[in-house]
Formats: C-alpha cells, structure tokens, sequence
C-alpha cells in the first residue's frame, strides 16, 4: 500500500518526522518541501488527484488545524476526507464512511499522529449496506452537480 502525504508550511516538519521515522510504511511525499508559505489547497488537489490517478491508495493532509486541508480535499471528486483529532475519529470515519484520505493538525503529537496513521491504513471499510447507500448517495450527488 502507497501513502500520499502533503503539508502547507505549518504541517511541514511534522510530515517530515513522519516519512523519516515511520520506516514500515511506504510514503509519496508530493509536497511541500519548505517552510516557506504555500497555499494549501494547491497540494491538498495534488494529493486527492493522484489517489484518482490510482498512484497512491491513502492520502494523509497536514495543516495548522487539520480543516483546510479537509476542505479543499473534499472538494475533488471521488474524495471523502476527514479532519481527524482522535483514534476514534479515524476508525469511524475509515469504517463508516470508507475516507481515503485523513487531514489533520500539525499540533497534534507526534506519538498519537503514529497511531492515528496505522489506525487509517489497518481498519477496513465495513462494507455495510447502510453506509454503503450513503455513500453511494455522495458519489450519485458529485456525478449530477
């Protein structure tokens, strides 16, 4: 499994610790590679187009609060990202709405940002018939809008 990962400048050494010592899973990072400002939404459509573009299976989304990011992910379509806080956010949101990309703080430490990643990628999709017609209701809405 391939996992995109993008950062503005406020989530940049963050993403950084995160590629440099989570060795067991395989990153694409697609930016940004500085500090220096960069607006979000530029690299939150990069990411989102390449899980289209099936060149990555999960994408992960670091800003200074989680929301921007959230936001300009969700609106490429076929996209369902959460901004998440706690473990619990992510395996709800992997089980239930079936996300394929998590967006979230910068602030958030390091060791728990570790759980939430391997939460995202090890819990499956539920696959039931309730969230399944919601979802399908999502992706029937982006064909007609």
């Amino acid at each position: 499994m391939k996992i995109g990962i993008v950062s503005d400048h406020r989530g940049y050494e963050l993403k950084k610790k995160i590629i440099n010592n989570i060795k067991d899973i395989k990153f694409l990072d697609l930016g940004t590679y500085s500090k220096e400002s960069i607006d979000y939404p530029d690299y939150a459509f990069k990411l989102c187009e390449s899980i289209n573009n099936k060149k990555i299976d999960l994408g992960i989304a670091i800003c200074g609060s989680g929301i921007g990011m959230s936001i300009a992910c969700n609106k490429v379509k076929g996209i369902r990202c959460a901004r998440v806080c706690s473990i619990k956010d992510v395996r709800i949101t992997k089980n239930d709405n079936d996300a394929n990309v998590i967006a979230f703080s910068s602030d958030i430490k390091f060791s728990k940002v570790v759980r939430m990643i391997e939460e995202f990628i090890n819990t499956p999709y539920s696959n039931l018939d309730r969230h399944n017609k919601r979802i399908d209701k999502i992706k029937e809405y982006e064909l007609n809008h």
